[in-house]
């Protein structure tokens, strides 16, 4: 079977996005389980964290699933730099009450460990963020049993994993929340539209693409299906579930978040991410550019954020969301997905009547 028939047999063809800190593998069963495809977030996990996390989604689900990792470059900055990037931060730790930390023995976990391990486990579908793999690394997750899914926010990134040997390009568009994918240009060249990157990227790779940033709902799923895309990834649409792991701060801020709450802001990671204006965005916009690089920054705010969320301050905390998430809703993430599928097949058929393709 091809990448493009599994994605043709998944009875809804909506797929959850793997959001780090905000879904686990509750999630991702639960969708799987209600006939779309969910992804397991797997980048903070050591590598060999991996294999038993993807055995027992295994154990839960006989339905296909993703598993996602964010493919950090190693760092090791000049003891400088982190300095001066802590110096930066010492007075918002300073309001919560905490020491500026020490200089961290690591950023990040190490993705080359990481990626042996995914590709050890061999989970239906692999997906990566970021960067981009080798042929080799490609051929390697092939042989073991897995498609490979490259995230993709330019046709030139799309190409490129076309290049590599990848089975499918996530197109990701500028409403998306959380971190953006960019590998190839900077964030400005980066930043297409959800429909505009969906339509180019199918005219420029023959592979099934599936369409994410800002789809929130069943006509957003009947939108992108309509313009080519194989199935769709949604991501704060699921923010609200029962089954997200993101708090109830996290989730006060989302529904009390205003028309157009969003920005993008490398204050927090040192990577452009989307979410949630609040103080920090606000009061680092000036000197977001000075911060450094993913996954540095992202470790010397760890503390902080993880400090806030305790305090119930959303002040302080990444409050990742994409555009349009004030449409989000709570519930069970497996009846979301039956829902927008409803929601999708009417808004088809009322395209259908509209343009009179329907009853002759």
């Amino acid at each position: 079977m091809s990448f493009a028939a599994l994605l043709e047999s998944l009875p809804i063809p909506i797929l959850q996005a793997p959001m780090v800190g905000a879904s686990f593998d509750a999630m991702t069963v639960a969708v799987s389980q209600a006939g779309g495809m969910g992804t397991f977030a797997a980048a903070t996990l050591a590598p060999d964290e991996i294999g038993p996390a993807i055995d027992a989604i295994r154990a839960r689900t006989d339905a296909p699933f993703g598993v996602n990792l964010l493919m950090a470059p190693p760092a090791s900055p000049a003891p400088a730099e982190v300095d001066a990037a802590l110096a930066r931060l010492a007075p918002w730790y300073a309001e919560l009450g905490l020491e500026v930390p020490e200089h961290p023995n690591r950023f990040s976990q190490d993705f080359d460990a990481q990626l042996e391990a995914l590709t050890r486990a061999a989970p239906p579908v692999a997906s990566f963020t970021f960067s981009i793999l080798t042929r080799a690394q490609v051929d390697a997750l092939h042989a073991a049993g897995s498609y490979v899914v490259g995230t993709a926010n330019s046709v030139a990134e799309a190409r490129a994993w076309a290049e590599a040997g990848a089975d499918g390009i996530c197109a990701q568009g500028f409403e998306a929340g959380g971190h953006h994918a960019y590998f190839l240009g900077d964030i400005e060249a980066s930043s297409v539209g959800t429909m505009a990157l969906v339509a180019t990227v199918l005219a420029a790779v023959d592979l099934p693409v599936i369409a994410a940033g800002g789809i929130m709902d069943g006509r957003g799923v009947a939108a992108a299906l309509a313009l080519g895309a194989a199935a769709v990834q949604m991501g704060s649409a699921f923010l609200l579930a029962d089954e997200a792991t993101n708090g109830p701060t996290w989730q006060a801020a989302l529904r009390a978040a205003p028309d157009d709450a969003t920005r993008l802001t490398r204050a927090f990671s040192g990577r452009y991410a989307r979410g949630l204006q609040n103080r920090f965005l606000r009061e680092m916009a000036a000197v977001q550019e000075e911060v450094p690089a993913y996954p540095v920054q992202n470790r010397l705010t760890q503390a902080m954020r993880a400090a806030a969320d305790k305090a119930g301050d959303p002040q302080m905390m990444s409050l990742w969301a994409g555009q349009a998430v004030t449409l989000a809703r709570p519930g069970p993430a497996g009846e979301m997905v039956r829902l927008w599928w409803a929601q999708a097949q009417e808004a088809a058929q009322a395209l259908a009547r509209r343009t009179g393709a329907a009853g002759g």
